[in-house]
């Protein structure tokens, strides 16, 4: 049976739709939920970490973490086994844009309404005021449009290249719209056939060598066809033959590959910088002091070792980020401006004892170092630091949490 893939904007009258949509053939959904997951479960890593992915806001540590395009490739793993193993599926959500578009047998469907008819929508069904229903949706519109540029590469989340029927719910009306899918699942062009089905099973081969390369620390595009698998290199690499015989080596290790290619793409030559995420050195350093000009030229430094860092200025912005973009370690200085180092450490242990705290100061007592240490942190250390002892605990402090996770 033809697969259902359903993308929509907020307030356009989805949910209904789905549900009918459901309803009238037997169907079985499949939210982002379940294949958020399903991938937690396939990868080890956290739900939370899975559907961050879905956020147009990045993680400030991505270009070291390579956090989301982890995700993605275990989304979408998860994705092609559930295209493999069952058939009568209908996608709705964000995961919806994950599958290969080269699979005919899939129904790729966008709800979608004008702006007047989704706020409309917004305040009959939710009672939400126009002001409250607009952010919400820009919101909700941005995140769409990033993760489709993303995936697909096109910055426009509605457009028609994108799917085999746009359905204008707001006009079309639900129970027309329901209508309307329906009798596109009798279209001979979404009809499975063995070609089709060949090419579900090259969708997950492709995905399986995605996690697998991963699961190493690379991140390169990957195509597969009849066993035979491409890699596509989009960033700038010095070493550009050592890097594709690695990448080999690994992939050509994966069960079902018989061949391997490598090819340079469209950004190879772009300023971007190729980078192997290496999960003996963090990634995910947060630096927290109010000595810019000093804190600034400590990120440089730890950068130029392959650490990934980010720099706040004070107690709350540190904590700020910590609830939206939890670090792994942090560097901590302890006489600040408003909220001190001692009530961020105190804070932070209690909310998320898994990150790793550093105090680094130039003030601090022998009570304060005692207190520091009662209140859970990694180390205590004082300024000047040298990089090199403080590369040491920055990588013990890594090896803790590695063996947290």
């Amino acid at each position: 049976m033809s697969v259902i893939t359903v993308f929509n904007g907020l307030f356009s009258e989805a949910g209904v739709v789905v549900k009918r949509v459901v309803d009238a053939t037997g169907y079985r959904l499949v939210t982002d939920q379940e294949i958020v997951a399903e991938a937690a479960k396939l990868s080890g890593l956290s739900e939370d970490k899975m559907a961050r992915a879905f956020q147009a806001k990045g993680s400030v540590f991505n270009a070291f973490s390579h956090e989301k395009e982890r995700a993605v490739a275990w989304l979408r793993f998860a994705m092609a086994k559930k295209l493999m193993d069952q058939d009568k599926l209908l996608f709705s959500g964000f995961a919806s844009q994950l599958s290969a578009p080269e699979i005919d047998h899939i129904l790729k469907v966008c709800l979608v309404s004008e702006m007047k008819e989704r706020l409309a929508v917004a305040e009959r069904t939710e009672g939400f005021a126009e002001k409250h229903a607009l952010k919400l949706i820009h919101k909700d519109d941005s995140d769409r449009a990033a993760w489709v540029e993303s995936l697909k590469g096109v910055n426009d989340p509605w457009s028609k290249a994108l799917y085999d029927i746009i359905v204008p719910v707001g006009t079309s009306g639900v129970d027309r719209s329901v209508d309307l899918i329906v009798e596109q699942l009798a279209n001979e062009a979404v009809q499975v056939t063995d070609a089709s089905r060949t090419k579900v099973a090259d969708f997950l081969l492709a995905a399986k060598v995605g996690t697998v390369l991963a699961t190493e620390g690379h991140n390169v595009l990957v195509a597969a066809k009849d066993k035979n698998v491409t890699l596509t290199i989009n960033k700038h690499v010095l070493m550009l033959e050592r890097l594709e015989r690695e990448l080999a080596d690994i992939v050509s290790a994966v069960d079902g590959v018989d061949s391997v290619e490598t090819l340079v793409g469209k950004g190879f030559h772009q300023t971007d910088i190729y980078r192997k995420m290496d999960f003996d050195i963090p990634s995910k350093v947060l630096l927290v002091d109010d000595e810019r000009e000093f804190v600034q030229t400590l990120s440089e430094r730890l950068m130029m070792r392959d650490m990934g860092s980010a720099v706040v200025y004070d107690g709350e912005s540190a904590l700020n980020l910590v609830q939206e973009d939890e670090p792994e370690v942090m560097i901590l200085d302890l006489k600040m401006p408003g909220i001190d180092g001692i009530e961020v450490l105190r804070r932070v242990k209690s909310d998320h004892p898994n990150i790793q705290v550093i105090i680094l100061t130039g003030h601090g007592s022998e009570k304060d170092r005692q207190i520091c240490m009662e209140l859970g942190a990694f180390a205590y250390l004082h300024k000047p630091v040298d990089i090199d002892i403080l590369s040491e605990t920055l990588k013990a402090a890594n090896e803790k949490v590695q063996g947290i996770k």
